[in-house]
């Protein structure tokens, strides 16, 4: 046990502020134990009774001097000594310590303390140490960071802060780290603080030289009388100097906040020259450029680069270290570095790719285009082979061009080629051979201009012209089929006639007008395919029109395929044939079921396609305008890309043999190109198909209120829809009187048709062409009640027949009958003339029909 002389005798202290010497030795505690021993032989000397007294004696002795030690201990005067507490060397490190070290109890009092806390907080002896508070208390500049290191005594943590401690009388302070942790991470110890406080003055001054030297470096690095900047590997500018930016008219604070990248200060393709240094892991490179910068004006200044680049053990490369020389000088003082720097510019500013190349393929130099071109094909930055950007089935046409140009040949023949890459891109080699006496190293000129875009629009072109060619081929033929499907029908009609339903043939005569009704469906679908059908466009709202064939939609598509539509908001009108609308939309969503047979999901949406949209869209050959959008996707197998060119090409389809006609999508694509509409097809495989339908937006205008004279195609949508209404109504009578003039070159045609009208009632007069039914008309005086005219005809057409007799008789009326659509022909008949048109095929009922509703109106 130790005597504990601290000033606070109730609490526990953890040690004295200076270190007391070991007490207690062996040698005492054996003379105590001998002595013991020796008064107790002697005593046994003694009788029983004498010796008496004497051992009360010591006993009472001996137990005041225990019950001494008990309240002494109490007291906290004596102690039993922890001896691992008692090592010198532990103890000899923190008495000894540089930096000052002191522990403060729960209540803040100081109860150990080092020599050296005791020298930097100005106390002359352990009575006199102070806690860190109670030494800086009233000094401002360090009295907030006390604060918060008592706080975080007091909650058990953590806390360091550096101060500066003025000196006196103006002389120069010092700085302090002082930091406060608990004592331990029991629960007890935890409320014991221990302090340390270091003087880094001196550190702070050898910082602050450290300091200076770098601001130094970097004012002389920033007033340079050339530009640097260092640019890291994701093309960031980490930083630039102040000569630079003065250069560049750019604000320093921009620069330094990340605000700028390596492109926006190089001009053109420049920066694809400073990404495309080949990589050689751990090695250091060092290339001169000579580019363009751009101002923050637009302006753009000649500098040549001195780009320094590292590359790590991996290849990664770090950031770079740039320097700038500024060649606009140049170009007023030398005329020779003039001349450079314009070659240079134009170099790398040439919308070609160039490179020279050895006899091997292996590019020696290369312009900023060049550069960039490797990067868009993904080319890997070792690839120094130019033969690596060409595909590998197109490359030994490239290989015989150099091979050409290092022999000396002089004309080289451009050859154009497929590009390496993801997508399909095209390029144009034009090789030029190099003098072998100025250069050895180099064999052959590249020039290589991409032809992607020009090949993709002759494409277009190309597939536009052979669907016209096809549209003009598919309607000379659906005319003549209109022709002997006309008189095939005629006939049928008077075989069905002179048969009653019991006759044995009425069967096989019923089968030949189905028949001739499906063939003229097919022509029709021709007409439409090559936009000469006849269309009766009417404002409509496709909301409701699409509402109208839901039913119908999901009687086709069946009970597998889920059938939903998504209506777009206050869809803006437009002017399409309801029909041949319904009958887009059907086409479509039965090639949709088709393309799921194991179930799925068929969508419709619709939506409103502004003019600013439209521009954004994709799609090549539509003009930006406002449009109305249906989509009709599914969830099917898709289509492949190889075939997705040829899905609108008349008589196309995957289906098998006798599933399809292949005419549904060429029927689609001719009536929504005829209604001034755009069609395109979005597919993968196994994705589903999506088709996108622009109708453009109808604007309503004033119209002129001329209703009496039925022109054109007004007077064709009467015609069409007589023959409905003529079954919805009792069977009405078709006879009549009157002198007809029947003009049609097909004799056989014209024959039934001269039949079927004179069966009702009417004198007919024939004729085989125009010429012959002028002389008709001579003769007969004016006694012509109607022309039927066919339109195509040899000598003189419908339509000059047409004017020719309204000069003779402004009153006489019309009927025209083609094969062609009635928009063909319209346009050259002079405006305001009147007349009825009944498109090919046609039936006896519907001849006669229109016959009599012609000769019943007003002249």
């Amino acid at each position: 046990m130790t005597a504990e002389t601290d000033h606070d005798l109730t609490r526990e202290p953890v040690a004295a502020h200076e270190p007391s010497p070991r007490s207690g030795s062996i040698a005492l505690v054996l003379l105590v134990a001998a002595g013991l021993v020796a008064v107790a032989v002697g005593l046994m000397t003694l009788g029983r009774a004498q010796a008496q007294p004497y051992i009360l004696g010591i006993l009472a002795v001996l137990a005041m001097v225990g019950l001494f030690n008990l309240f002494a201990f109490a007291a906290g005067i004596i102690r039993f000594v922890d001896r691992s507490l008692d090592d010198p060397v532990m103890g000899r490190i923190a008495d000894h310590a540089f930096d000052g070290l002191a522990v403060t109890d729960p209540r803040g009092h100081v109860v150990y303390s080092n020599a050296a806390y005791l020298t930097l907080t100005g106390a002359s002896g352990p009575q006199e140490v102070r806690p860190v508070e109670r030494v800086f208390i009233g000094n401002p500049d360090v009295s907030e960071a006390v604060f918060r290191l008592l706080k975080a005594a007091r909650e058990g943590k953590r806390q360091q802060e550096e101060v500066r401690i003025s000196g006196h009388d103006g002389s120069q302070g010092r700085w302090l780290r002082m930091r406060v942790r608990p004592l331990g991470t029991g629960k007890r110890e935890a409320k014991y603080a221990v302090w340390s406080i270091a003087d880094i003055t001196r550190d702070r001054e050898r910082q602050e030289d450290v300091f200076q030297e770098l601001q130094h470096a970097i004012e002389y690095l920033d007033h340079a009388p050339c530009g640097f900047f260092s640019v890291n590997p994701a093309g960031e500018l980490a930083y630039v100097n102040a000569t630079l930016a003065n250069w560049l008219d750019y604000d320093l604070a921009e620069i330094g906040s990340g605000g700028l990248k390596l492109t926006d200060i190089v001009s053109g393709d420049g920066a694809s020259l400073l990404t495309a240094i080949v990589a050689v892991p751990g090695e250091v490179k060092t290339e001169v450029f000579d580019i363009d910068l751009r101002m923050r004006t637009g302006k753009t200044m000649p500098v040549r680069l001195y780009h320094k680049l590292a590359f790590g053990a991996d290849g990664a490369p770090g950031p770079s270290r740039t320097l700038v020389i500024s060649r606009a000088r140049d170009e007023r003082s030398d005329p020779d570095r003039a001349a450079e720097v314009r070659f240079m510019r134009f170099f790398d500013h040439t919308p070609m790719a160039i490179a020279t190349v050895d006899r091997g393929g292996n590019v020696v130099r290369a312009n900023a285009r060049y550069a960039k071109l490797g990067q868009a094909l993904g080319l890997d930055s070792a690839s120094k082979s130019i033969f690596r950007a060409v595909n590998s089935r197109d490359r030994h046409l490239l290989i015989t061009a150099i091979n050409q140009a290092a022999e000396g040949q002089a004309d080289v023949a451009p050859v154009e080629v497929a590009l390496e890459g993801t997508k399909e891109r095209w390029g144009q080699f034009f090789v030029t051979p190099v003098d072998a006496a100025e250069n050895d190293a180099e064999a052959a000129i590249v020039h290589m201009l991409e032809t992607t875009e020009r090949r993709a629009l002759e494409n277009q072109i190309n597939q536009s012209q052979k669907m016209e060619t096809v549209g003009q081929l598919a309607g000379g033929i659906a005319h003549d089929f209109n022709n002997v499907l006309s008189a095939i029908m005629m006939a049928n009609d008077f075989l069905l006639n002179a048969h009653k339903p019991t006759d044995p043939s009425f069967q096989d005569i019923m089968q030949i007008k189905q028949n001739a009704t499906r063939a003229a469906t097919l022509v029709r679908q021709l007409l439409a395919f090559s936009r000469r059908q006849t269309l009766r466009p009417q404002v409509l709202d496709l909301g409701d029109a699409l509402s109208d064939l839901a039913m119908l939609l999901r009687r086709l598509i069946g009970e597998k395929v889920k059938h939903e539509t998504i209506h777009g908001r206050d869809l803006w009108p437009v002017k399409v044939d309801v029909s041949q609308f319904e009958q887009v939309i059907v086409n479509l969503a039965v090639n949709a079921r088709d393309a799921m047979p194991d179930g799925g999901k068929l969508i419709i949406r619709t939506a409103n396609v502004t003019a600013e949209e439209a521009a954004k869209l994709a799609y090549k050959g539509m003009p930006a305008a406002d449009y109305v959008r249906i989509e009709v996707a599914d969830t099917g197998t898709g289509i492949p890309a190889d075939i997705r060119d040829k899905i609108f090409e008349p008589f196309f389809s995957t289906k098998e043999v006798g599933k399809g006609t292949g005419l549904g999508l060429s029927t689609v694509y001719g009536i929504v190109k005829q209604t001034g509409g755009f069609i395109y097809v979005d597919s993968e495989p196994g994705q589903g198909t999506s088709f996108h339908i622009f109708l453009p937006r109808h604007h309503a205008e004033p119209e002129v209120q001329e209703q009496p004279a039925v022109v054109g195609a007004a007077n064709g949508a009467a015609k069409e829809t007589a023959p409905a209404a003529a079954e919805a109504k009792p069977r009405t009578d078709l006879t009549g009187q009157g002198t007809i003039l029947l003009v049609e070159d097909e004799e056989g045609l014209r024959a039934l048709n001269a039949r079927g009208l004179r069966s009702r009632g009417y004198t007919v007069v024939e004729a085989e062409n125009g010429v012959e039914a002028m002389e008709v008309l001579e003769e007969q005086s004016g006694a012509i009640d109607l022309v039927v005219s066919d339109v195509v005809m040899p000598e003189m057409d419908g339509p000059t027949l047409l004017k020719a007799m309204r000069e003779k008789n402004p009153d006489i009326k019309f009927i025209f009958v083609s094969g062609y659509a009635e928009d063909a022909f319209e346009k050259s008949l002079p405006e305001g003339q009147q007349f009825d048109f009944l498109p090919k095929p046609f039936t006896l009922s519907q001849l006669v029909a229109a016959v009599k509703e012609t000769m019943a109106k007003a002249g």
